[in-house]
């Protein structure tokens, strides 16, 4: 899908260095350090209150970190906005979506696209090139307080999508998505990884779609990194299945294998 929009020299690398940050004393995010590339997708697991959603934040400009730093390129981000992280190329989606309830979809990717500094007309345009590239073109009238869950979901990429991101965040997309919808959002996300170049970072609880199509996987517990590598060394991983399981032997359940359409995708 060529965008107009899209900065022409779009930077390569997303990264954080030793981020650590602390709310009312707790440490929510201990010496975090991981890169997101362009044209990759990077996973990013771990129990419930291990600190995914807090890095997310740091990454897109919502939280600022007390110690390290956050560079797109070798270009420091310290005390940017959020604003000014989307409008430099880091988009994001969110766990509770946060469409506009009031406009219809068609509307919420117009407003992305006006807040980029895109006129009314070619916003429009956008948004109807989007919804229609991304099968969601059925949808642009319905207002979004009327959508199914999974489609709010949907439509909240499609919003992030405006402009031509050089990196998406995806926060836990496939939430409350069946086997077969979570298929589907896996190749979406390949999608947009082939036709428009981004770095997708997507954190999910949904181990099995991340293995599916993470070429490299960070694992995080209580704040901190506890092992990254490729798929197949974080599944026999016995540090992860200590995170998830609470078995410090191996004795618990391995991570899930691919299926035969996963693995041949």
């Amino acid at each position: 899908m060529p965008n107009a929009h899209a900065p022409s020299a779009l930077p390569r690398q997303l990264r954080a260095e030793a981020v650590s940050l602390t709310f009312s004393g707790v440490r929510a995010l201990k010496s975090v350090s991981l890169s997101l590339e362009r044209g990759k997708v990077l996973g990013l697991i771990g129990p419930n209150g291990a600190g995914k959603t807090t890095m997310v934040n740091v990454l897109s400009g919502f939280n600022t970190p007390g110690e390290g730093q956050v560079l797109l390129d070798d270009l420091p981000l310290q005390g940017l906005g959020a604003d000014r992280f989307r409008r430099i190329g880091v988009a994001r989606t969110f766990q509770g979506g946060r469409l506009f309830r009031n406009l219809s979809v068609q509307d919420n990717l117009e407003a992305a696209g006006v807040g980029l500094g895109m006129s009314r007309r070619d916003a429009g345009a956008e948004a109807r090139r989007i919804l229609h590239w991304l099968g969601l073109a059925h949808l642009a009238s319905m207002p979004a307080s009327a959508l199914p869950y999974t489609d709010e979901r949907r439509v909240g990429i499609a919003r992030a999508v405006v402009g031509g991101p050089a990196f998406l965040l995806l926060d836990e997309p496939a939430a409350g998505m069946n086997d077969h919808e979570a298929s589907d959002l896996r190749a979406t996300i390949a999608q947009l990884v082939e036709n428009i170049g981004c770095g997708v970072l997507l954190i999910e609880h949904n181990v099995r779609l991340v293995l599916s199509i993470c070429s490299h996987i960070v694992v995080m517990d209580a704040g901190e990194v506890i092992v990254q590598g490729d798929p197949d060394a974080i599944r026999g991983s016995e540090r992860v299945r200590h995170a998830y399981m609470g078995t410090a032997d191996g004795g618990g359940a391995a991570l899930p294998a691919p299926t035969t359409e996963e693995a041949c995708a």
